[in-house]
């Protein structure tokens, strides 16, 4: 790699598991940080992430080849209007937000599209802060990377080299585009579940019979909804337009089946329910039933040869059967990057155990 020196500007759960890539990747980089808490600055710097163990200004930063701009969604938009006016001619600007909209109209009115690409590395967990960050955490996650209409070729060839030397899969795409994907199968469910849980909370009864008795399809559904507040303010308030339009398609999509369910109509109900679990079925990885109970754990996988069949055969070899297995692409609100899906409670506990044993990172839901 050509690339001598990387900035970032935030060092938490994403900012420091890109930069502990970086450094296990390729060491012969030196890494900088900017951040609003010196312990961040201290612990980074302990773990032998940074250069730097004290607080450094925008201006001892501006001359990196990349700046990964790792703050929430409107700090990023301050830092890179202070960016503006200090960065070197070679030095490119990139974030790891999860709206790109936002950001992108900012770049074109301050004159910056030829000197940013937008990324969103589609990997996370609830947990926050560089403690939280791992070396691993973008294996085999999709990495959008989405260049401005000044965008060189060289510039987002150089880019996808780098997120491809992280692990991650990079997938180039237009802004918008990416804003209305993510919309549909981020932003809009997270709407969804706080609302069912508002609506459920505000029916319940002076005894929370309902809190009482909700069972795994309440809890698979509305999951996402233990997310932070603030950060999902944030995203919507970012992403308004395509989160809006959204909302109304929802809407048609509610009134659809209520008009059948009104009207009794079996015929078209079984046909729109079946529509959507051949759907659902189709995805890559099976993920958590409303109906019955899954036991299923994630485990931290080194993208090697024989990495799976490792595990596989180490769980086989101790009777242990698998139901499903598979490796998780989008992990913006899941650890782990494989996933394992066992037949009951005692092989998810034995599996668990076995393979912490052997030194394997398992989360379990």
């Amino acid at each position: 790699m050509d690339i001598k020196k990387i900035a970032f500007i935030g060092l938490g759960l994403i900012g420091g598991s890109i930069a502990k890539t970086i450094r296990r990747v390729h060491p012969q980089i030196k890494l900088y940080a900017v951040s609003g808490h010196l312990s961040t600055i201290t612990q980074a710097y302990e773990a032998d992430v940074i250069e730097n163990d004290s607080m450094l200004s925008l201006d001892e930063i501006s001359d990196a080849d990349y700046i990964f701009l790792c703050t929430p969604v409107q700090q990023n938009l301050a830092y890179l209007r202070q960016l503006k006016d200090r960065i070197a001619p070679h030095t490119v600007i990139t974030d790891a937000g999860s709206v790109k909209g936002d950001i992108h109209r900012a770049v074109t009115q301050l004159g910056l599209e030829g000197s940013f690409i937008g990324g969103h590395p589609m990997a996370g967990s609830e947990k926050t802060g560089f403690a939280a960050s791992t070396p691993y955490l973008l294996e085999n996650a999709y990495y959008v990377i989405t260049p401005t209409a000044q965008t060189s070729p060289q510039q987002t060839e150089r880019y996808y080299r780098l997120v491809s030397d992280l692990g991650a899969i990079p997938l180039v795409l237009d802004y918008d585009r990416h804003d209305f994907a993510t919309a549909s199968i981020s932003h809009l469910p997270h709407v969804i579940a706080y609302s069912l849980v508002n609506l459920v909370k505000s029916i319940d009864d002076s005894q929370e019979t309902m809190k009482t008795i909700a069972a795994g399809g309440f809890r698979d559904m509305t999951r996402i909804a233990a997310s932070s507040p603030v950060m999902w303010q944030d995203i919507c308030l970012s992403n308004r337009e395509q989160l809006l339009r959204l909302m109304d398609l929802y809407e048609n999509q509610l009134a659809g089946i209520r008009s059948y369910i009104e009207a009794g109509d079996k015929e078209n109900m079984n046909a729109y329910f079946t529509s959507a679990k051949d759907y659902r079925d189709s995805l890559a990885v099976r993920q958590t039933g409303s109906i019955q109970p899954v036991y299923e754990l994630y485990c931290d996988l080194i993208d090697e040869v024989g990495g799976i069949a490792t595990i596989a055969t180490l769980l086989a070899s101790n009777g242990i059967s698998i139901k499903n297995i598979g490796i998780l692409h989008n992990r913006e609100f899941e650890q782990g990057v494989l996933h394992i899906e066992l037949y009951d409670r005692t092989s998810l506990d034995t599996a668990a155990a076995l393979l912490e044993k052997y030194h394997y990172t398992v989360y379990r839901r």
